[in-house]
């Protein structure tokens, strides 16, 4: 009888014992996950990682600086455009083609367009015949596009104008009166930024003064076209 209770005891105790068993084998397994330590600092960095990094800030200084220059707003400019002026109509009748020089007057109203004044004066001889020519003029420059610091444009205006010619009749020969007109002029050219303040380029523009009407004589009309290379003075 006393057998009896003592074996329920020990059937007791090993049934716990497989029951802890049991249970720990269920617990899912830890993963493991390994810590990477990294740099944070210049000194932490190899000397691999350190000229791989100084190249790459030097190529961004690199690309940086050869990037164009942004154009600066409400700069003036002044200049000169020297090159052959070509008479035709009615005025190549009284004088030949020249070599002229211009005085030019910039404003850099915006972005894409600017402000050109011109003026010249000019005379052009053929035998006893004379053609003299008188303008001040304004006009606006319409950049088409940016390309690095070279920029073609377009340009389109009205101005004063008194071209004046010496021409033979059956007295000899005698002036024409001097009358100030209005006229067009329109052309295009090409600038090229070499710094902060000096801009060279090419234009070509096209004068069309209005008829001069006359007295006594037949009235005066022609236009002349000018071809130039220009400097300019940025401040």
């Amino acid at each position: 009888m006393n057998k009896k209770p003592s074996n329920i005891l020990l059937m007791a105790l090993v049934a716990m014992s497989l029951f802890k068993i049991n249970s720990s084998f269920a617990q899912p397994a830890k993963v493991f996950t390994p810590k990477i330590k990294t740099p944070h600092t210049s000194s932490e960095l190899t000397p691999s990682q350190k000229s791989k990094s100084t190249e790459d800030s030097d190529e961004f200084k690199e690309t940086t600086t050869l990037a164009p220059a942004t154009r600066k707003l409400q700069r003036h400019g002044v200049g000169f455009g020297l090159g052959q002026t070509f008479l035709m109509g009615n005025y190549s009748k009284h004088g030949n083609d020249k070599i002229t020089l211009d005085a030019l007057y910039t404003y850099a109203a915006s972005y894409s367009f600017d402000l050109l004044i011109n003026a010249h004066v000019s005379q052009h001889k053929d035998q006893n015949e004379r053609m003299r020519l008188l303008g001040l003029n304004s006009s606006i420059k319409g950049r088409f596009v940016e390309y690095d610091n070279l920029s073609p444009y377009f340009l389109g205006g009205l101005g004063f104008y008194a071209p004046r010619a010496k021409r033979s009749s059956s007295s000899g020969t005698e002036w024409s009166d001097q009358k100030l007109t209005f006229g067009l002029n329109f052309g295009g050219g090409l600038d090229l930024r070499l710094n902060d303040n000096y801009v060279v380029g090419l234009m070509g523009q096209l004068h069309w003064p209005f008829k001069v009407q006359q007295d006594d004589q037949s009235d005066l009309k022609g236009y002349y076209f000018k071809l130039l290379i220009t400097g300019m003075y940025l401040f």
